[in-house]
């Protein structure tokens, strides 16, 4: 769905899944020093929105995702994951519930598999579950914002900021006290905050261990859902396959390497073996070009790395 707001001035669209919203307004670095202040808004309304309403809604939702939710209190956000039942992430989940009905966005284009799958497990359970994309949009406004919400919206705070279920027909008048701000801003502080996202850190083998998904998206002491057993024994034998790193790019490279490229050992060379591959890369304001990467778990700490052609230094994110 195209956002009514890339008709802003020095609105530019972003491309591939986050087609329909602006990638920036002209000036990445003032969008993001914005962001990092507490003023402005994103504009998320391309990301699918799906709600559960019924009296079952909790309890069944529980058995279904990776948190525990049969008891969420309204208003209370969380996050996530639906597995495969080989323990493969293929659902990440925003939730907050209002008291009467659990909202949640999800990446754009994956709500309608993941209502299918929602709809196949419902059996006897008095829940009904929607597609409110068309009637909500979703906008991200940052910690320490002073906008209000209106009034219609749901609100989701989280420790980074607050996500609104804004009534679509209030996103091209909402205020944000402050101007919009475009997603590659939004996607620079995710990377500086280390916080993974759907298709661009997952790939069709990621496990919630290799990403630090375990405590804000998986609760280890509940009950049976699909994919527990994958979970629990990596638990308990502590070796993830692979794990989450933060990249402090070399800043003299002109482009940045793309979602995919190679991580190699520098001091393997050019032909160097790969370990890894970087998964979401992105200019800074004040920490220049920094990525998210994928590497294996026995890759050493302090091990120079090279991301395509360019030099990188990881920081640990997710512990081997």
């Amino acid at each position: 769905m195209k956002s009514p707001l890339l008709s802003l001035p020095g609105a530019v669209p972003a491309e591939g899944v986050d087609e329909g919203v602006a990638a920036h307004y002209g000036d990445l670095f003032r969008e993001q020093r914005a962001l990092a202040d507490g003023t402005g808004f994103v504009d998320l309304s391309h990301r699918g929105v799906v709600a559960v309403t019924g009296e079952d809604r909790l309890s069944w939702l529980h058995l279904l995702l990776t948190q525990h939710v049969s008891d969420l209190p309204a208003g209370q956000a969380t996050e996530a994951l639906i597995l495969s039942a080989n323990g493969h992430v293929e659902h990440a989940l925003y939730l907050v519930d209002d008291g009467t009905t659990t909202w949640a966005h999800v990446e754009p284009g994956t709500q309608e598999a993941l209502i299918a799958y929602l709809e196949s497990m419902k059996f006897f359970y008095r829940v009904e579950v929607t597609d409110r994309t068309g009637e909500f949009a979703v906008v991200h406004l940052p910690a320490g914002s002073i906008a209000v919400a209106p009034e219609g919206a749901v609100v989701r705070e989280t420790s980074y900021g607050r996500d609104l279920f804004l009534p679509r027909v209030d996103l091209e008048a909402f205020d944000g006290a402050g101007p919009a701000v475009g997603l590659l801003a939004y996607e620079a502080l995710r990377v500086e905050q280390h916080r993974p996202r759907l298709g661009f850190e997952t790939d069709h083998r990621t496990i919630p261990h290799e990403l630090g998904w375990i405590g804000s998206a998986v609760h280890l002491q509940k009950g049976c859902y699909r994919g527990q057993e994958t979970v629990a024994r990596v638990q308990n034998l502590g070796k993830p396959p692979r794990r989450l790193v933060f990249l402090h790019l070399d800043g003299s490279e002109v482009h940045l390497p793309p979602h995919g490229a190679e991580l190699r050992l520098a001091d393997d060379g050019p032909e160097g073996r790969k370990i890894g591959f970087v998964t979401t890369s992105v200019r800074h304001h004040e920490l220049g070009p920094i990525a998210l990467g994928l590497v294996k778990r026995n890759v050493p700490l302090d091990a120079r790395l090279v991301a395509d052609t360019t030099a990188a230094a990881q920081e640990v994110v997710v512990e081997p």
